[in-house]
């Protein structure tokens, strides 16, 4: 083979190598930074670039831009009543910088880790355990400032902070659990009471109106009673009864009387005047009895 054909195809391989090397692509969402002899030279973005093969030399690989999430493990933390727990926390961060990502901070992962743990013994050392129990959506976002002003150099956005887990020792634990179980206990009975007592006082309004109603219904039994008495006598005056009238219906008054249990009667004149008619009725009767005997 011809020797100058085997150095143009050499060259040739040898060219294309370096077409290939020379070419970056770099993928949405991602960045890469070029030193170019040592030095920075430029940050390669999304799409497709070209760089000087053996003189450009890109640092790391590409670098995410995504929202990342890093769960730290628990961190003992004391309180400032003296209580140690057990606290991990995660931390929602984000590359905004890809050259101060790359140059502000040997490990960034584990600088973060190492300020978060520092952050949250100073935050949670001022606290009480009831009060670290209770202002977790404090303390998140007091550390998520901290975090973002000391991060911020190092090109990183420190969107959200999360307190995952906060475990108070096993003693306090039981003593936090019977507290939370009286205090259930307590307010059961408050509100078996406040039941007892709204019922009782249902059942007695229940019975005032039941008597309300018992003296109305009677209140108007008497009344119409009445109304219907003075109807009565307003018709018979109105009808002007003769004497005959009035001593038969004051004979019926006195048969009603005579049918009780009364062991004395005051008879009216006007009744006495019919007892003396019947009287001579049954002499008339008991004589003519005797005439017919004797006949």
């Amino acid at each position: 083979m011809n020797p100058f054909l085997i150095v143009l195809i050499v060259l040739a391989v040898v060219l294309f190598i370096i077409i290939i090397a020379s070419i970056k692509i770099v993928r949405q969402s991602t960045a890469l930074v070029v030193e170019r002899l040592g030095k920075f030279n430029r940050l390669l973005t999304t799409g497709i670039h070209f760089i000087i093969p053996f003189i450009d030399k890109s640092v790391g690989g590409p670098i995410s831009l995504k929202e990342r999430v890093a769960d730290f493990a628990p961190q003992p933390v004391i309180t400032k009543d003296n209580v140690t727990m057990q606290i991990d926390t995660v931390v929602y961060f984000q590359v905004t910088d890809a050259k101060l990502f790359t140059y502000g901070v040997e490990d960034p992962l584990r600088a973060i880790e190492n300020l978060t743990a520092t952050t949250l013994r100073n935050l949670v050392g001022e606290l009480e355990l009831d009060g670290t129990l209770t202002s977790r959506d404090t303390v998140n976002s007091k550390m998520r400032i901290i975090l973002d002003e000391a991060t911020d150099p190092w090109g990183i956005k420190i969107n959200r902070v999360e307190l995952k887990n906060i475990l108070p020792p096993k003693d306090i634990q039981q003593a936090m659990e019977k507290q939370m179980r009286a205090e259930r206990e307590r307010r059961e009975s408050i509100l078996k009471a406040e039941g007892e007592k709204r019922s009782n006082i249902l059942v007695a309004e229940g019975e005032k109106e039941a008597m309300i109603l018992r003296a109305e219904a009677k209140k108007a039994a008497v009344i119409a009673e009445a109304e219907g008495t003075a109807t009565a006598i307003k018709m018979i005056n109105d009808a002007n009864p003769n004497a005959a009238y009035l001593t038969l219906k004051g004979y019926d008054a006195l048969k009603v009387l005579a049918d009780g249990t009364a062991t004395k009667i005051v008879v009216p004149s006007e009744i006495q005047n019919v007892s003396g008619l019947l009287a001579s009725l049954k002499a008339v009767v008991e004589d003519d009895a005797k005439d017919k005997k004797s006949k």
